[in-house]
């Protein structure tokens, strides 16, 4: 089992990540354990939770140590992140979690806060409009705030958001964040299902680690970064994050093939009395519709970008989701279909529809998601597919 060669005694919290949860202690976490494995300790991670008030109680005793275990088709890869020097429950104590961000040691906030975490009255926005201004007035840099959240154009949507409310406080200090900050967008992609008991017992039986609450994930891991920063930037190249000057058609790409096909399959899959996306892409007409979807309906719409081949792209999007010890279940990515389906199917189906081509299986993923969404499924889900297969299925409003 890999474990920390670093001293986390020596690490420095120059980043501070809002809203801890499985998927970052998958993602970006290991990322920055792996460039403190190489030396680099100036950017440490201080975690914000404010949604899972548990997992502090979980992780404390743990010094903030927790297992990622990679569930390969082959076995399991397990290996100890000491990238998090500390962690608090920000609802607990939020002048603490202000201070934080406020510390002239902070560069870099990240963020994992969901769609709705950009609304005005989400939690995350008045910390970080309260820590600029502190900062401000201290006369320290603005960080560079940077979302790791699946949404377009996601530094865009955290700009916007953030000078928004800042706006109504100050005109100046958001005149201050807009010319001195920074936020770029980025796009990330791993597959990280929810931890279970199982999990846990899992662990303990073939590695003797009594973790309380580790993460189960994939190898597959990608992340595509803006270079666009304001207080210096992790040197997250050497660990294998990109640096590009536009993240968006890297992002489609992602979204309109593997989220789409999450949407598609959780909806259709779990309609149909499947539970895991393995399970799912086991059954032969679910991996044909799978396979015709991505291939026949999504990917002659995408883009062409430097050091992304879309086909190889597309057949590692249906290796993962085949990936039987992820067993990713098909309710997971159902969860927030109003917001993903009009993200990840729709265009699709409109630039289809615009460029006057035939979408038979993109309409049945937007009617899966409408059947799912009313709990009135059709008589038979698998004669709909075969329908859809052959080129007539039902055209989704």
């Amino acid at each position: 089992m890999a474990v920390p060669s670093y001293d986390r005694a020596a690490l420095t919290p120059a980043v501070v990540h809002l809203s801890v949860g499985s998927f970052h202690r998958s993602h970006q976490a290991a990322y920055f354990d792996r460039l403190a494995g190489r030396g680099v300790t100036e950017w440490g991670i201080a975690g914000i939770g404010l949604r899972h008030r548990a997992m502090h109680a979980a992780l404390a005793p743990q010094d903030w140590l927790y297992t990622v275990v990679e569930r390969g088709p082959h076995g399991d890869r397990p290996r100890i992140v000491g990238a998090m020097t500390g962690y608090r429950f920000g609802p607990d104590d939020p002048e603490a979690v202000v201070a934080a961000l406020a510390d002239g040691r902070t560069r870099l906030v990240t963020l994992t806060v969901t769609a709705a975490g950009y609304e005005p009255a989400a939690p995350a926005l008045p910390i970080l409009v309260d820590a600029l201004a502190r900062r401000r007035h201290a006369g320290l840099p603005p960080f560079t705030v940077l979302s790791c959240d699946n949404l377009p154009a996601n530094g865009d949507v955290a700009r916007d958001a953030v000078i928004g409310l800042a706006r109504h406080r100050d005109a100046g200090l958001a005149r201050w964040i807009d010319e001195e900050g920074a936020f770029p967008s980025s796009m990330v992609d791993r597959i990280t299902p929810t931890t279970t008991d199982r999990d846990r017992e899992r662990l303990l039986r073939g590695f003797g680690v009594a973790d309380r609450w580790p993460v189960m994930t994939e190898p597959y891991s990608e992340w595509i970064v803006e270079d666009d920063f304001c207080d210096g930037r992790p040197p997250l190249e050497d660990v294998g994050v990109r640096f590009v000057a536009d993240v968006r058609p890297y992002a489609l790409i992602k979204t309109r093939l593997l989220n789409a096909a999450h949407c598609a399959l959780g909806h259709l899959g779990s309609l149909a009395g499947l539970d895991t996306t393995d399970e799912a892409m086991a059954d032969p007409l679910f991996a044909e519709y799978i396979e015709r979807l991505t291939r026949d309906e999504i990917a002659p719409l995408l883009p062409r970008v430097p050091g992304l081949d879309v086909e190889p792209y597309r057949q590692t999007v249906l290796e993962r989701l085949r990936n039987p010890n992820i067993a990713d279940r098909l309710a997971r990515l159902c969860r927030d279909g109003a917001r993903k389906v009009p993200r990840h199917l729709v265009p699709s189906v409109e630039e289809r529809r615009s460029r006057g081509l035939a979408h038979p299986l993109l309409a049945l993923a937007v009617d899966g998601y409408r059947w799912h969404a009313e709990r009135s499924a059709p008589v038979d889900v698998r004669a709909a597919i075969a329908d859809a297969l052959g080129g007539a299925a039902p055209l989704a409003a």
